[in-house]
């Protein structure tokens, strides 16, 4: 089957540039080669692969590549990587287009990107559901009143992935001075939450009906006295967090990990695969941070280690997740001779 690997690499294809741009991390990107790898592992599973750019130039590139069949249906699929190029809702922008044109894709819908990259609807529908999460405020100023909330909190933009912007504050005169940093550089309101001390895991989750959730991955901070997945502890060799998979969770609480996950995920209307963060306080009560939507499928990354425990190569975890997709789609496995 043809597949259109969609990324994000230059940010050069728009008509104008206009609105807020893709966030700059606090040092440059180290090299991830995430698009290079899902090719390979497409490619290994005997499709033909297309590498090319979630911009305006998009759908031309796709029409020429994958043009639908003799009855106008669609005749290739597009594995999403993009994080979008400016302005608001950016994850949400390629499957919106790809919706338009009608074109089949893996992952989130716009809608289920938007309710999983925004922090606080993500807090607000999973609560309604009986989920737990951190208390939370959100601030423009950082004069509100913090109500009932207990520092230390951690200070974020809502709408931002990579952990970029998140503030650790122990006191609430730090406050002001947090909240005006995510204004000014994101330019949307802090997301301020209650610091919860304690282990962190990451629940991988695949499918879309009856869903597998894949073996817990635990952050391993060691001795650090910050002990947060920043920016620098996910991509920086010398600050990265170690990851420990399977983590030694106990039944019944893997089974409460699991429950609040699905949970999430649902709540959210996530497809395919995605990646819960949750974090375990001193009693054992786990909160759910986020859900990722579009987590890293990297070879190194949580979702790929906790994949690869569970069995997969990275070719398999890869064919695997299309051909998930490609069943939500049209019924039935990609048929054999298609590839």
């Amino acid at each position: 089957m043809r597949v259109a690997v969609v990324t994000n690499r230059d940010y050069t294809g728009v008509i104008n540039r206009f609105g807020q741009p893709y966030p700059q991390p606090p040092q440059p990107w180290p090299e991830r080669n995430r698009d290079s790898g899902v090719v390979a592992a497409l490619q290994e599973g005997g499709h033909e692969v297309l590498l090319c750019e979630g911009d305006k130039g998009l759908l031309a590139t796709l029409e020429r590549f994958m043009p639908p069949d003799s009855q106008g249906r669609p005749s290739g699929f597009v594995f999403n990587l993009a994080d979008g190029i400016q302005g608001e809702s950016r994850f949400s922008h390629v499957p919106a287009m790809l919706e338009m044109a009608g074109v089949p894709y893996i992952g989130a819908s716009p809608l289920g990107h938007e309710l999983s990259n925004d922090k606080v609807v993500t807090k607000i529908l999973i609560r309604d559901r009986g989920v737990p999460t951190p208390n939370f405020r959100v601030m423009r100023r950082g004069s509100e009143n913090t109500g009932d909330l207990r520092f230390p909190v951690v200070v974020k933009p809502p709408r931002e992935g990579d952990s970029l912007g998140l503030q650790l504050v122990h006191e609430p005169a730090e406050l002001k001075r947090a909240v005006k940093v995510i204004v000014e550089q994101f330019a949307q309101d802090a997301l301020v939450e209650e610091y919860i001390e304690g282990r962190e895991i990451s629940v991988p989750l695949l499918g879309n009906g009856e869903l597998e959730v894949l073996p817990f991955v635990e952050q391993d901070f060691g001795d650090r006295a910050t002990r947060l997945m920043t920016w620098e502890t996910k991509y920086l060799a010398a600050a990265k967090a170690s990851k420990i998979c399977p983590a030694k969770i106990g039944s019944r609480l893997a089974t409460v990990l699991r429950d609040v996950s699905i949970a999430t995920f649902r709540a959210c209307q996530c497809r395919d695969y995605a990646r819960v963060d949750v974090r375990i306080d001193r009693s054992g009560q786990p909160f759910v941070l986020e859900i990722n939507a579009n987590p890293s499928l990297t070879k190194g990354a949580s979702y790929w280690l906790a994949a690869n425990t569970a069995g997969h190569s990275y070719s398999s975890l890869i064919n695997r997740i299309l051909d998930i997709a490609h069943t939500r789609y049209f019924g039935t496995a990609i048929p054999q001779g298609r590839t």
